[in-house]
């Protein structure tokens, strides 16, 4: 049996649906958002205010997006209202238990961490400074550089980025989903998703404050990622098909039958992987700094990383031998 669901085998149709989906993909983002800041202040000359647009909407997309995401788990569950149950009772063999322990220590970070990097506006002259200068000396307490938050804030990205793929491998009863790669895809996928979303933020709300340099190091950066995503996905199948039995099966299905064949080389391969490098080799080539196409290679980045998380849950529950 598994530890975390009971009992495949008493289901007969799909039992996780989009929401799921989306809260993989938003806790992949929100790990990479807060990757993507901190490495974009690690660069020599960005770590000190006023900071670097990229940071910040990093910073900003970190918290909210994996708010946003457990608020979609929360509301997903069958007794929503009895989620409580889940921060009080612990089984150190689950998945969920250490993930749900990750979250207690990510999520306060993530706001510690914006709050250090927005702390002008919070309590000097945004709408609640009256509210939040209560809480002005334990930001100043911390100070603008905290190592001790900025590594641990880190460690617990990767963990949750990590995290969104043991989540599903951790179900035995599902080919797809039960092979050690799918964490570190996973991981992969979300800072790229990252990024992209930094990039796409910082260059809507904060473009004055983006450093071109930074940009292009976070493209380069993305380059590296969408490649070895790719290279993942073909070992990941490949490895499933040398296995044999069911697991050959499935990954032959998963790639050849129905809609999620489609969603796979249309949305995962076509949009999320290929494109990218298109753009990367035309319109974006030799690091050129172009806006248009910077925004849109984001935009595909982020829809293909959502492609892949639709599609490794629905295909995953779909073809099973």
């Amino acid at each position: 049996m598994n530890q975390i669901w009971g009992s495949m085998e008493q289901y007969s149709t799909l039992v996780w649906h989009w929401p799921i989906a989306v809260y993989l993909f938003l806790a992949g983002l929100s790990a990479g958002a807060a990757m993507t800041s901190l490495i974009v202040k690690w660069i020599e000359g960005n770590g000190k205010p006023p900071w670097d647009g990229l940071i910040k909407a990093g910073a900003i997309l970190a918290p909210l997006t994996i708010c946003l995401g457990l608020f979609l788990l929360i509301f997903d569950l069958t007794r929503p209202l009895h989620f409580w149950k889940l921060l009080i009772h612990y089984n150190f063999g689950s998945v969920m238990t250490l993930g749900v322990l990750a979250l207690f220590i990510y999520t306060p970070l993530s706001f510690l961490y914006t709050a250090i990097k927005f702390k002008p506006w919070l309590f000097e002259t945004g709408p609640f400074a009256g509210l939040l200068k209560p809480f002005r000396g334990i930001i100043d307490s911390i100070g603008d550089n905290p190592a001790w938050l900025e590594r641990t804030l880190f460690l617990f990205a990767v963990i949750i980025g990590i995290y969104t793929g043991f989540l599903l491998s951790a179900m035995y009863s599902y080919p797809l989903f039960n092979t050690p790669l799918l964490p570190i895809l996973f991981l992969a996928s979300g800072l790229s998703s990252g990024v992209a979303a930094s990039i796409l933020f910082g260059l809507l709300f904060f473009k004055s404050e983006v450093n071109e340099k930074n940009a292009k190091y976070l493209l380069e950066l993305d380059l590296r990622v969408v490649p070895m995503e790719l290279l993942l996905l073909f070992t990941l199948f490949v490895g499933m098909y040398f296995q044999g039995g069911d697991k050959a099966m499935v990954a032959i299905q998963a790639m050849t039958t129905g809609i999620w064949a489609f969603v796979f080389w249309f949305g995962v391969i076509g949009v999320g992987i290929a494109t990218p490098l298109l753009i990367a080799v035309t319109a974006l080539r030799h690091h050129a700094y172009r806006v248009g196409y910077i925004l849109l290679n984001s935009v595909v980045v982020l829809i293909g990383v959502i492609f892949l998380r639709l599609y490794i849950l629905y295909a995953g529950q779909t073809f099973v031998g």
